[in-house]
């Protein structure tokens, strides 16, 4: 584990010390989380163009439902593992560029990259059908992200790719919800079509 540990350290101060001022204006804007927000808006607007208002509301609320899910998780892991971020860690934040805004306490595992992968699964698992080029600009978008929080000196490596895979897992699982539950909706319709058409 200490070797893990240390390898860890080592692969974080690499990818961190790639770095350099030209770039810490634009690796704080992708990392903060507003910066997303007209992206957001983008996504739900290309939700009711493709899939209709009750299926965009439905995912919508999932989308919310994962979030939480992924923040809530997230503090729950940081609080048990109580892991320093880099920026705190003694013999590796005199060597970090820390250009983040702040600095957190704990780190394990990172919130910005399980909700960032928790939506690129879940909603390109929607949109695959009908644009595989979102698809593409949501992981693109995802891996920016995840990527910042090294960036920006407050992530190791595992703790991104540990949210990933959380995150990851998160947004397939309420994805298969949503597709059950469109499925059981249309089933549903189905069923009860021919009673109307009887009445008229």
């Amino acid at each position: 584990m200490e070797e893990l540990l240390h390898l860890d350290h080592q692969v974080f101060l690499y990818l961190n010390n790639l770095g350099n001022t030209s770039w810490d204006g634009f690796w704080n804007f992708v990392t903060n989380k507003w910066s997303s927000v007209p992206f957001y808006g983008f996504l739900v607007y290309l939700l009711f163009r493709w899939v209709g208002w009750k299926t965009a509301v439905s995912v919508l609320v999932l989308v919310a439902v994962m979030i939480t899910a992924t923040d809530q998780l997230a503090n729950l892991f940081k609080d048990g593992f109580q892991r320093l971020r880099p920026c705190r860690q003694e013999g590796v934040m005199e060597y970090t560029r820390f250009v983040a805004v702040r600095c957190g306490l704990y780190g394990y595992f990172s919130a910005h990259a399980a909700s960032s992968t928790a939506l690129v699964v879940f909603l390109g698992n929607i949109f695959k059908s009908r644009n595989s080029l979102i698809v593409w600009v949501l992981i693109l978008w995802g891996l920016m992200v995840s990527y910042s929080r090294i960036y920006v000196g407050v992530h190791y490596p595992s703790d991104v790719i540990s949210g990933m895979l959380i995150g990851g897992g998160i947004g397939y699982m309420l994805f298969r919800v949503q597709k059950l539950g469109l499925e059981h909706r249309m089933s549903w319709q189905r069923s009860i079509k021919p009673l109307f058409s009887k009445g008229n």
